[in-house]
């Protein structure tokens, strides 16, 4: 595409933006009380959110005019948190961390593929350069440690002389035996010929006969292709079957990505030039207009001081450094504006003198009664639901206004390339240039001002004040900065840090996986279960939608991870190979994080003692914040907070971490972009209380369910080289795996798909069968255990406010808790 129809979607999406903004500060002051219309409120706003995202996006990494970029890029974030806003919302309102939007997809005409959260790939893009320095520093540790190698080293097993000698006979006399064989088979062959040869020479032969048996043979071939060929055309065009070259990548596709690179290259470069723009332009106006400038400064602070003596008899005191010197006064004011101002605070301070002696007079008793009347009556009205205050409401309306000022209607027909605006640089530079003269301006003046207070009102400064404020201020700073942690490795570098923390195995390489590569099918039946009262499981797609709004996209963005509702950790519970230890690594995949494990296991020696866990624990949190992002992962963290530890992990001590892991959390601020995972198979083995106070989200991930494993069938075995023909009957093994997981599938079909077999696929194509005598030796995960982990939900905090909520007697505990 280029760069017209980017700035189109861009033009649009905005739109839309505009409008949607508006309808949100309409609904900001209504209150309503319907639960149902609350939701569809909520989760319209959501969708559309999730639209203008997806747009933004796409637009922001492919648009290559740095100053709009500047624009797109504020406005990306605002969407970015306030559908992280509306999620907490509608949380709070569900109680319930997975909802369902059947009915307002279908309405709004969507589809599920369109509610996926993208993932801005300039959160990989603008720190390129330092994750691969990064990871060399990481391969270098490893490759000298020698802990790179011990990874890729197979386990050899030495075996004594006699059974090595026996396995080498068994293997030459076998090869002997497939020798003899082929011998035998080609003399019998030799012999079956002749006897052939024998047979057909004594029979007469008759060549009509043999003309029509090779007719029947070939019509009856030719039309059986025939056939097939007509059958599966219609099946194409029925829309059953995909198209010969579906799955192929075309030749469009090919100049795409190539047209894509292009264009972040051409983006680099005017980068760049706007970055020289920025330096060379405003010091050009530092020459050219920076007299200028003074001088009118200069001007209109001297016409202030002789205003504010003609109308008030004496010279006003200067605004202090502090305050912003006099650009509060004249911030764009004109000089009858000012003069104005200085009138109406004479009035209020006669006001001010006359309000205080009224002031004296005691209240009646009637006027409390009154009071408390009313009191009562406001939170009877407050009782409604009310839209919680955004933080990014406000940027998102600043960005759309300086679009619609500045961007909206600017003729850009001389600006083909889509280079940066020189006009608009100018604009900003000026403001800097002239708060930079403001502040030298002040100086002069006040020395100025002082000077006239001298000669004309003999009026002397007391500057002892102010140095009482600074030293005040002074005092108070070093009593906070006492009050910090004392750095136990302040003598020590990062670099030295982060090397020996490598060494010991607690800071680990991220394995090379995206999010996308969580394969999974949507729930298309949540709404329509839920009105039956039926909790539906969520699906794996929807688990991957948390994962991307949780985790990934508040570490992707410090904006976003400031301002937005802070998720400090988050647990994933579920069966084994459902898929959980791949979403920690994807997270840090997409936002380029450091991965620190932490697991019982994983720490188990390593730093005893008190002190030895506190430098743990401060070698962790130094490294994870001067190297944000990063994700602290705690595998089986059920075995921290076992309820009794069984006697062949005593040796271990799994629960080292119990006591410090609260402390850890709450020394994490917004500014901190560290996320706390957790992994468990075995929850309810925990102490349940202690568990969800440390895991602030808790996150149930599924076996997966019929869609899903028919989608994962399928790509799995795409992936791994397997042909999926009409022999192959997917669907048929979708149905016969319930229960088991992915891990199940992946292993299954890597055991299946030697090399051996993908090179027979042309002959002897891939069936079901196959597959299945391969699940037989495997264990699947049964209703019970899934029962089990439901039970155990339904324990947590979240679990217990929603079974309350679904009783209905509890609704109005629930609002004194949010209003709280």
């Amino acid at each position: 595409m280029s760069n017209a129809m980017y700035n189109k979607i861009w033009h649009q999406t905005q739109e839309a933006l505009n409008s949607l903004l508006d309808k949100e500060s309409e609904t900001m002051t209504e209150s309503q009380r319907n639960q149902g219309f609350i939701f569809q409120m909520l989760a319209t706003f959501y969708i559309k959110y999730v639209q203008i995202f997806r747009n933004l996006e796409n637009v922001y990494d492919q648009i290559v005019h740095p100053q709009k970029r500047l624009l797109i890029r504020k406005i990306l974030d605002g969407v970015m948190g306030r559908i992280l806003e509306l999620k907490n919302e509608m949380v709070e309102l569900e109680l319930t961390e997975f909802h369902y939007f059947d009915d307002i997809l279908q309405d709004l005409k969507l589809a599920p593929q369109q509610l996926d959260i993208p993932i801005p790939k300039y959160f990989l893009k603008e720190k390129l350069e330092v994750i691969k320095g990064r990871e060399k520093i990481l391969a270098q540790i490893l490759a000298d440690t020698g802990l790179d190698m011990a990874e890729k080293k197979y386990s050899v097993k030495s075996i004594p002389l006699e059974e090595a000698v026996k396995l080498i006979q068994i293997a030459e006399r076998a090869r002997q035996g497939r020798l003899r064989a082929m011998f035998m088979k080609q003399i019998f062959l030799q012999e079956y010929r002749a006897k052939q040869a024998k047979f057909l020479s004594e029979k007469v032969a008759d060549l009509e006969a043999a003309a029509l048996q090779i007719q029947k043979v070939w019509r009856g071939f030719h039309q059986h292709k025939k056939t097939e060929k007509l059958r599966q055309e219609e099946m194409i065009f029925l829309g059953m079957n995909p198209p010969p070259l579906f799955n192929e990548v075309s030749a469009t596709i090919i100049q795409a990505e190539k047209v894509t690179s292009l264009r972040n290259e051409v983006q680099m470069k005017h980068e760049e030039k706007y970055r020289e723009a920025l330096v060379t332009i405003k010091d050009d106006l530092k020459l050219i207009e920076g007299p200028d400038i003074k001088e009118n400064l200069q001007d209109q602070i001297r016409h202030w001081f002789i205003e504010c003596r003609n109308l008030t008899g004496t010279f006003p005191d200067y605004p202090h450094v502090e305050e912003g010197g006099s650009a509060i006064i004249f911030s764009n004011k004109t000089p009858q504006q000012v003069t104005e101002d200085i009138l109406a605070s004479q009035e209020e301070e006669e006001k001010n003198k006359k309000n205080k002696k009224k002031a004296k007079k005691p209240k009646k008793p009637k006027e409390d009664k009154e009071k408390k009347s009313t009191r009562e009556k406001s939170k009877e009205e407050d009782e409604g639901w009310k839209m919680s205050p955004s933080v990014f409401l406000p940027t998102m309306e600043e960005g759309n206004n300086i679009y619609k000022d500045m961007w909206r209607n600017r003729d850009e027909s001389w600006n083909f390339p889509q280079d940066h605006d020189p006009e608009l640089i100018k604009q900003e530079k000026r403001k800097e240039l002239e708060s930079e003269i403001r502040i030298q301006v002040d100086e002069l003046m006040r020395q100025e001002l002082k000077n006239l207070k001298l000669a004309v009102n003999r009026e002397k400064e007391q500057p002892v004040k102010a140095g009482k404020k600074k030293g005040g201020k002074e005092k108070g700073k070093t009593g906070k900065k006492r009050k910090k942690d004392t750095d136990l490795t302040a003598d020590r570098t990062i670099e030295s840090l982060y090397k020996e923390l490598v060494e010991e195995g607690l800071l680990i390489r991220a394995l090379n996986v995206n999010l996308s590569d969580y394969i999974g099918e949507y729930s298309y039946l949540g709404t329509t279960l839920r009105r039956v009262s039926i909790e539906p499981m969520p699906s794996l797609l929807d688990v991957r939608q948390l994962i991307a709004l949780y985790g990934i996209l508040p570490l992707g963005s410090a904006t976003v991870h400031e301002n937005a509702p802070l998720v400090k950790s988050l647990l994933l519970a579920g069966p084994s190979g459902v898929g959980k230890k791949m979403l920690v690594h994807a997270i840090c995949t997409e936002t380029g994080a450091n991965l620190f494990d932490l697991s019982a296991a994983n720490i188990a020696g390593k730093y005893p003692g008190k002190d030895g866990l506190q430098m743990m624990l401060h070698m962790v949190s130094k490294v994870a914040r001067q190297l944000q992002p990063s994700v602290v992962w705690i595998g089986d963290t059920e075995k921290t907070f076992y309820k009794k530890v069984p006697s062949a992990e005593r040796m271990m001590e799994p629960k080292r971490l119990k006591k410090q892991l609260p402390k850890l959390l709450r020394l994490l601020k917004p500014d901190d972009r560290i996320l706390i995972v957790g992994t468990t198979q075995r929850p309810f083995d925990a102490e349940l209380q202690s568990f969800c106070k440390v895991y602030q989200k808790i996150i149930l991930v599924p076996r997966p369910d019929y869609a899903s494993r028919f989608v994962l069938w399928k790509q799995i075995i795409q992936r791994n080289g397997g042909i999926i023909t009409n022999a192959l009957n997917i669907s048929c093994l979708a149905k016969v795996t319930d229960g088991f997981t992915q891990g199940h599938i992946v292993q299954v079909v890597k055991g299946v798909l030697t090399d051996r077999r993908i090179h027979r696929q042309n002959y002897k194509p891939l069936v079901a069968a196959e597959f299945v005598a391969a699940l037989t030796r495997m264990s699947p995960v049964y209703q019970e255990e899934e029962e089990s982990f439901k039970d155990w939900y339904a324990k947590t905090p979240m679990g217990k406010k929603r079974a309350l909520a679904l009783t209905g007697g509890t609704t109005e505990k629930g609002k004194g808790e949010k209003k709280e």
